[in-house]
């Protein structure tokens, strides 16, 4: 990624079902329109059949926009142990699309687990791939203890590893994300936009200027110049008008810092 200001879409941002039934080709086509510099490819949303991530991977190569794959596997599984069919797996789909950035979240990494550092530095090694942690809405993979504890692991075994950092997730863990900016800002190279609102029994993403959190305050703590990426709903009959917009006003706060 360059240090230029460039604004993403994540393409969940739309909503599964519309994904879906339009599939993330007819939305990489449309956030392009809108005027995005890169979209963000997403796992879960993939529909399976063959041929379609080389075919995503053609239709952004023709839009000139940057790609990041966002993986739905954890690095780790449940019983602490480093998943590398995940791994190579995330990193086989990132390199087929033409992605410049693979996006995991450590999953169950524990103490005692770092021993498996090197074989993941190993495959890291041998690809012209950056792997960026996401902080997640669990409490394992996403509060600020667990992701010191990883990233002091992997510090400690040589393996300088970049973060995602989800503005919004923080709050499902019952955390500051103007602490954790103030923990991790170093290491950020890539953002996640997301407002914020609680509701009775959870909490719920919003477009930014209807979030209750205090979140220029957290793009002002992020470096400059690290890509924004929409991780907000995205709804409305006119979704090309919708998008443009959103990647307007995201675009333009880079003023602000």
């Amino acid at each position: 990624m360059t240090s230029a200001q460039q604004v993403f879409v994540s393409l969940g941002s739309f909503g599964a079902s519309e994904v879906s039934r339009h599939g993330q080709n007819w939305f990489v086509r449309l956030c392009h329109a809108a005027g995005a510099d890169g979209v963000e490819i997403r796992g879960e949303l993939l529909a399976g059949h063959d041929g379609e991530l080389a075919a995503l991977a053609s239709t952004v190569r023709g839009t000139g926009m940057a790609c990041v794959y966002s993986s739905p596997d954890m690095l780790w599984n449940a019983g602490g142990d480093l998943a590398l069919d995940a791994l190579d797996k995330g990193l086989d789909s990132a390199l087929t699309l033409g992605a410049g950035v693979l996006k995991m979240s450590i999953g169950g990494f524990r103490p005692g687990a770092e021993g498996a550092l090197r074989p993941l530095a190993e495959r890291l090694a041998r690809q012209d791939i950056v792997l960026l942690i996401e902080n997640d809405q669990t409490e394992s993979a996403g509060s600020l203890p667990a992701l010191e504890r990883f990233f002091q692991s992997a510090d400690q075994a040589g393996l300088a590893l970049g973060m995602t950092f989800d503005m919004g997730n923080w709050h499902w863990n019952g955390e500051c994300p103007l602490q954790a900016a103030d923990v991790f800002s170093a290491r950020v190279r890539y953002v996640h936009c997301k407002g914020v609102q609680r509701q009775p029994a959870r909490w719920v993403a919003v477009p930014l200027s209807d979030s209750a959190a205090a979140w220029r305050a957290v793009l002002r703590a992020m470096p400059r110049g690290v890509p924004r990426a929409i991780e907000f709903p995205l709804v409305g009959e006119d979704l090309l008008s919708v998008t443009r917009n959103a990647i307007g006003q995201l675009r333009s706060l880079e003023n602000e810092q």
